[in-house]
């Protein structure tokens, strides 16, 4: 279904560390080309001093000033990410306290659905938008994935980094828009990707929650297949119902999960290598924050202007594919 939406302004992120493939690779014995080789990450930044909060306020405010609106205007404020700043309140409520947004001014509430939680909260804000419940939307992804990567297994923890990207959402005049949205779930999968420790089934506090529940679980070859035997016809029965042919797409940001998994968009989707947007090698795989980021970096470079096509595509943990086309 399509909906007026103008992303009005954009925002991003980087904490300052830049952890190198070579240094992961000194830590855990592994010869650097070989990482590089799997994953195509030369470096990604990790979080020092900065936290989930502290990251999304510095994205938030970038995204406000790039659209040269004011806090007062904002009505609601979401954080969709994997990882929150912590358990109660929600981090978009303590986001709207750091930016001395006016109390009682905006709603806030978190959104997760993995990797895909900011292409699955603009296919929920879009309607919202739409029927007039909120004018203008902050939207502001932030992950500090470094703090759960278990230190000792370099094939997940040579993978990700951390940052934030926000936009600001409000109704399209009819040049900018959500054109299609599509997003399903196989839970048969849900085991290949998780965090077992954190939330109430195994507390923090248990006695029976050990150090390792708290570690990022990743079966990736296992994870790999199963998003590839099920993406292809994913994305082909969306791109079929969204009606634009491969040519008249101008450009393709999928999630920056890893290498293989970007080739693979291309070569089975049938996408040119310059429709694909991809910042993987600088900035490794960055949960929620990827698709925005990316977004946000190409915006800035000129490599995506208004009134071009976009398409979203990933999947994350549950397993989740989604896919979104937007008129920016």
């Amino acid at each position: 279904m399509q909906f007026p939406l103008r992303i009005a302004g954009i925002g991003a992120y980087l904490p300052a560390t830049i952890v190198t493939t070579s240094e992961l690779a000194e830590r855990f014995g592994v010869d650097p080309g070989l990482i590089e080789r799997i994953t195509g990450i030369r470096e990604r930044r990790y979080a020092g001093a900065e936290t989930a909060l502290t990251m999304a306020t510095q994205a938030a405010q970038q995204a406000l000033a790039n659209a040269n609106y004011a806090l007062d205007s904002i009505d609601l404020i979401v954080v969709a990410s994997a990882g929150m700043h912590q358990a109660i309140p929600c981090t978009a409520a303590l986001l709207q306290n750091a930016l001395q947004a006016p109390v009682g001014r905006s709603a806030c509430f978190d959104l997760n659905a993995t990797c895909m939680s900011f292409m699955l909260a603009l296919q929920l804000l879009a309607p919202l938008i739409n029927s007039g419940v909120y004018q203008r939307v902050l939207l502001v992804s932030s992950e500090r994935a470094s703090v759960s990567l278990n230190p000792h297994e370099w094939e997940s923890t040579a993978l990700f980094g951390d940052a934030a990207a926000a936009v600001v959402l409000e109704r399209g005049d009819g040049s900018s828009s959500l054109q299609h949205s599509q997003f399903a779930t196989w839970s048969n999968g849900s085991d290949l990707i998780q965090v077992r420790g954190g939330g109430t089934a195994q507390h923090p506090n248990a006695a029976d929650t050990t150090p390792d529940m708290n570690w990022f679980m990743m079966q990736g070859p296992l994870a790999f297949r199963f998003v590839l035997r099920e993406m292809q016809q994913f994305v082909e029965r969306f791109l079929a119902e969204l009606g634009w042919q491969n040519s008249e797409i101008d450009a393709v940001i999928p999630h920056q999960a890893n290498r293989h998994a970007i080739e693979q968009v291309q070569a089975r989707l049938g996408f040119q290598p310059d429709q694909v947007i991809s910042n993987l090698a600088t900035r490794g795989n960055c949960v929620s924050v990827s698709v925005p980021l990316a977004l946000a970096e190409a915006v800035a470079a000129g490599r995506i202007q208004r009134g071009n096509r976009l398409v979203l595509l990933g999947s994350g943990a549950g397993i989740t594919l989604g896919a979104v086309a937007l008129i920016y």
